[in-house]
């Protein structure tokens, strides 16, 4: 299937989130809960089927951060990401923000190469944020992921 088929819903109940699907951006089911406190969560659907999640978080009334943006890896490099990125700039948009925030590890190269082809530039980095915030190392792409890549694009 392809993002033609693509329907992206908000979350109306908690039963709804997709832990197993935002577990794979987040390793931190603590992190994952406290950001689902302020944030929204969206499902990305395939006919019934749950492929994808975004959750976004909104920093006062001139920015919207992505928190959490997942598609389930049997459903990869379909352009689900794509389509998931480009609904939360339409809801951006409509909220009237300037600018929409996403961070990533220093070690999650595809997402890196995604968000920058999407219009995203690095900002800032925060050293040290996976070693500081996450119990357990993280290790993606044979890489130590230490610091938070911090990533934004005008609205």
């Amino acid at each position: 299937m392809s993002p033609l088929y693509l329907k992206i819903v908000e979350v109306k109940t908690n039963r709804e989130i997709p832990f197993e699907l935002l577990d794979l951006a987040d390793p931190s089911r603590a992190m994952i809960e406290e950001y689902l406190k302020t944030g929204t969560c969206y499902l990305a659907k395939v006919e019934s089927q749950v492929i994808g999640a975004l959750v976004l978080d909104p920093l006062g009334s001139d920015r919207m951060e992505i928190k959490n943006i997942a598609v389930a890896e049997s459903e990869q490099g379909k352009g689900y990401g794509k389509a998931l990125l480009a609904h939360a700039e339409k809801i951006a948009r409509e909220s009237g923000v300037k600018k929409l925030i996403i961070g990533t590890g220093n070690s999650s190269l595809n997402q890196l190469a995604l968000y920058q082809k999407a219009g995203f530039e690095i900002v800032g980095i925060e050293k040290d944020f996976f070693t500081q915030n996450y119990p357990e190392p993280i290790f993606e792409n044979g890489i130590s992921c230490k610091h938070k890549i911090i990533l934004e694009k005008t609205m």
